[in-house]
């Protein structure tokens, strides 16, 4: 499939390709759709295997950003960017700034922050060639907490759905992913007297999570066969395919990580199985919604406020789902399609 084959298959408006061979910098910045507003999304610095892997990734990330500000009720559109390259490198102001550079050239159409391999300090070194980045330190510097807070009561809200009370009160969750916002989500749950069974790469995090938590850890690939209460992603995408629907034991798959389906049939899996499943660009909002609120000068009261609406937020979603008789996934799309495709009766395109 081409570029342009791609884009046009779920609406892209522009993708910039961007190197600098001589500074290490090798980028991708990806809009999807800017009915709401300006594109925002955070900026992914990965070791893709190929450029192919790298196109697909930020398309799918730059998509899932447009519905997540549209059923938040923020007034953003979708973007996206990834730097292809190992993110530990430790000399990355030079790489950074050519993204600043990157993010420029779009005029405004497209705000960056932080995301995974990426941090506050990355998004200073692209603050000193543009003005078009959130998140930064004097604003509402690293959304992680936010984010976290965020799928916490999106995980309550899916207690109350399949359980009938919101309390987590000793449920066993299964966490996948120990970084800036697995972490800060483990502590909610900790406080909250939850079971805690962990995995990450990072022995250290690992480590972390068992001192700090009680956690029990686990293998990478064993995380998906233990048997729990809820199986919370926080890590890459694809996670729910067709290898660990086999192993799957949970009632709920709730996490922060982005595009946790691997295809839309395996949402459909999950809905037939009767595994209640929280759409992750709705429980994952708490980030943008506190990107959102530097842009408007909110406090961080008021943003984390917002953030708490997603428990609402999902059980709408998940009362309209039974109503319609469709995945979660599903009925999610529609209520963010619908605020998109009214709004454009309003207005043009964001220029």
């Amino acid at each position: 499939m081409s570029v342009f084959d791609k884009l046009a298959e779920h609406g892209h408006e522009q993708v910039v390709f961007w190197s600098e061979p001589e500074l290490g910098y090798r980028g991708i910045i990806a809009i999807h759709d800017t009915t709401l507003g300006p594109a925002l999304g955070g900026t992914r610095f990965w070791n893709y295997s190929n450029d192919d892997e790298a196109l697909e990734d930020v398309l799918r990330l730059a998509q899932g950003m447009t519905y997540k500000a549209s059923i938040a009720g923020v007034n953003l559109g979708g973007g996206k960017s990834v730097i292809l390259g190992d993110n530990r490198i430790r000399d990355r102001e030079m790489i950074f700034r050519a993204h600043g550079r990157a993010v420029e050239s779009l005029g405004g159409r497209y705000y960056t922050a932080e995301d995974v391999g990426t941090s506050v300090d990355d998004m200073e070194f692209v603050r000193m060639e543009t003005d078009s980045v959130v998140g930064i330190y004097g604003g509402s510097g690293d959304p992680s907490p936010v984010t976290a807070y965020g799928t916490y009561q999106g995980i309550r809200a899916c207690a109350q759905r399949v359980y009938g009370d919101s309390s987590l009160e000793g449920k066993h969750v299964t966490v996948q992913g120990l970084g800036n916002v697995g972490y800060h989500l483990c502590a909610f749950l900790a406080e909250e007297g939850v079971r805690l069974t962990v995995t990450d790469i990072d022995d250290e995090r690992i480590a972390r999570a068992k001192r700090e938590f009680g956690a029990t850890e686990v293998g990478a690939d064993e995380i998906y066969a233990v048997e729990a209460d809820i199986f919370a992603p926080c890590a890459l995408g694809a996670v729910i395919n067709d290898d660990t629907l086999k192993v799957l034991e949970v009632d709920i798959v709730a996490g922060a990580a982005n595009n946790q389906l691997a295809q839309i049939r395996h949402g459909e899996e999950l809905h037939r199985r009767e595994i209640l499943y929280a759409p992750d660009y709705v429980i994952n909002a708490g980030g943008l919604i506190n990107v959102y609120g530097e842009l408007h000068d909110w406090t961080a009261d008021r943003s984390k406020r917002k953030a708490g609406e997603i428990y609402g937020t999902l059980l709408r979603i998940f009362e309209l789902a039974e109503e319609e008789g469709v995945p979660t996934a599903v009925a999610a799309d529609r209520v963010a399609e619908d605020r998109i495709r009214k709004v454009r009766h309003l207005d043009r395109s964001f220029v």
